[in-house]
């Protein structure tokens, strides 16, 4: 199967039917976004993009790989309070679904569903969340790594377990969990 492979600028360009996307390569939240799928499907009236099958993004030292990624940028002309030109478009976050991986440098994180706000630069993971970084691993509810910092946050819930018999009903929270290999 054929594979598109896309530069975000020139994918810009492509949907938005000559439309510019203003990027300076001051930031790394401001460089260019290149993604390989095996399929893309765009819809202007809801200014989103669909990528399915492979999907394997990269935007300087961040990678983000799973099975389905929806990106949801600005209308033309709303740029993020910033003075552009009526055409620039600008992405205000990614919903990734199924097989998620998210790198940076040395930290790892997998789920099956990720969240990536780029106004805030966080990467939201739910469900069966996991971190690493070398041989350590830490999982919960849900992780948020912020990018710009190297730092994340794990959360555990509430949930309901039975415990000791079936009319005997227990609420137990679900704990963080991490192990740290030591050498």
């Amino acid at each position: 199967m054929t594979r598109i492979f896309f530069s975000f600028f020139l994918l810009c360009g492509f949907i938005m039917a000559g439309c510019c996307l203003n990027i300076s390569p001051v930031r790394a939240a401001e460089a260019p976004i290149q993604i390989e799928a095996d399929h893309m499907s765009s819809t202007e009236k809801s200014n989103t993009v669909l990528f399915t099958g492979n999907v394997d993004a990269k935007q300087k030292d961040v990678r983000i790989r799973s099975n389905e990624m929806t990106i949801y940028y600005t209308p033309p002309g709303k740029s993020a309070g910033k003075k552009e030109t009526k055409t620039s478009q600008q992405v205000e976050k990614l919903i990734c679904t199924g097989n998620v991986e998210v790198s940076k440098k040395e930290w790892l994180g997998t789920s099956n569903r990720m969240i990536y706000l780029a106004k805030e630069r966080q990467v939201i993971l739910i469900d069966n969340a996991k971190a690493y970084q070398g041989q350590n691993m830490v999982s919960g509810e849900k992780i948020i790594y912020y990018l710009d910092e190297g730092r994340s946050e794990v959360v555990g819930k509430r949930t309901s377990a039975t415990v000791g018999g079936a009319n005997q009903k227990e609420n137990k929270p679900s704990r963080v969990n991490m192990t740290i290999i030591q050498k």
